[in-house]
């Protein structure tokens, strides 16, 4: 199974203090190699500018060997398209994410593991679920 990694579990297994648990449940994961890790190039960007701004250089550190050691999935243009199509269709059902204006991250995150196959794991599906497949890091 292919687990792509939202930006709020991301963020805690950068975190170089808090959520032990996440980071063992991880190196489980990568050490087992059951499963195919991926940090996709969205939630590297909503977590990275968040460190960058608050100057955490342990846990941009963290990020960068993470992002090294599993699958880095970056946008392109397909996924881009299918992010609009999702964000459109949400929309028009009446379960939008987020305001109008914002740019549409669960819809580019949904597009992205959509077209990779990937399950989204999250401890937040609310939003996601309406996607794409979600799973919380703690049932895997």
């Amino acid at each position: 199974m292919k687990l792509m990694l939202d930006s709020n579990v991301l963020g805690m297994v950068c975190h170089p203090r808090k959520h032990s648990d996440v980071r063992l449940w991880l190196r489980g994961v990568l050490g087992f190699q059951l499963h195919t890790v991926v940090v996709p190039e969205l939630a590297d960007y909503e977590l990275r500018r968040k460190l960058l701004h608050i100057r955490s250089p342990a846990s941009l550190s963290a990020l960068d060997k993470l992002a090294a050691e599993t699958t880095y999935l970056p946008l392109d243009t397909p996924t881009m398209r299918l992010a609009a199509e999702l964000w459109a269709s949400v929309r028009s059902q009446g379960l939008p994410t987020e305001g109008d204006e914002a740019l549409g991250g669960d819809a580019i995150l949904a597009a992205q593991a959509l077209r990779f196959g990937a399950v989204v794991v999250t401890d937040n599906a609310k939003h996601l679920a309406r996607m794409v497949e979600t799973k919380d890091w703690r049932d895997l």
